[in-house]
């Protein structure tokens, strides 16, 4: 297997029109290869500079996930603090978690971070939704988003072989309106639902809570429920900031 590193866009797309398969890190599709065959040519990332931008407004999709660090707002440097082990961490990337995984721990976070995606084809590069992405598969070049007025993350605990962990994750935005916008998003499973309302500073948390009971958010059981409240009371009474 023939391994392309490409330095700029305009290479990384020959490399795809002839054929080199995307990787990140590897580790979801390894033990796949080595099953069935390895392609004739495979395409990294990690040396195009425009997928490895690290910053509060952007994320490219080939960081390894223990680069990322308080340059992300918190959503993000939480959840891919706990993906799989150190060793995972090590090589996985941003583009792999989200596109590749079935787990896509990330992908919570950038949802209530209301992220747009940066996609790479072999003729263009241009910005789409996430549910496009992970609807076609993607190559996901990078993330960009607003920066939130603070945000927060949290993975319940897991047992070895049982379903996913329970994740839950919360942002706080400005609103185009003037106001405030409280998004978020709970991983049940395998499925990822995202709700959003708006939320006066002034008011008690209360009403917020009562705001997402009535959403699709509300609606889950109550250890889901009951993770949502954690998370958005702690998120609400933070002194406004990262």
């Amino acid at each position: 297997m023939l391994l392309r590193l490409p330095t700029s866009v305009s290479e990384a797309q020959e490399c795809m029109a002839e054929g080199a398969v995307p990787i990140g890190g590897a580790t979801l599709i390894w033990a796949t290869w080595q099953r069935d065959g390895f392609p004739e040519q495979a395409m990294s990332l990690r040396d195009l500079p425009e997928a490895n931008t690290i910053g509060r407004e952007t994320l490219g999709g080939a960081v390894i996930l223990n680069r990322i660090d308080d340059r992300v707002p918190e959503a993000l440097r939480r959840a891919a603090a706990t993906v799989g082990t150190g060793a995972v961490r090590r090589t996985a990337t941003v583009g792999g978690n989200i596109v590749g995984s079935t787990l896509r721990c990330l992908l919570p976070a950038a949802l209530v971070l209301e992220a747009r995606a940066v996609v790479l084809d072999p003729d263009s590069v241009y910005e789409t939704d996430l549910t496009e992405v992970l609807a076609k598969g993607h190559l996901l070049l990078g993330l960009r988003w607003r920066d939130p007025i603070t945000s927060a993350y949290r993975k319940l605990p897991g047992e070895a072989g049982g379903p996913p962990p329970l994740v839950v994750a919360a942002a706080l935005h400005t609103a185009d309106t003037g106001g405030t916008r409280l998004r978020v998003a709970v991983r049940d499973g395998y499925d990822v639902i995202t709700e959003s309302t708006e939320y006066d500073a002034g008011s008690d948390s209360g009403q917020v809570l009562d705001d997402l009971r009535r959403t699709a958010v509300g609606a889950l059981h109550a250890t889901a429920w009951e993770a949502v409240h954690e998370l958005v009371t702690d998120l609400l009474s933070r002194p406004s900031g990262r």
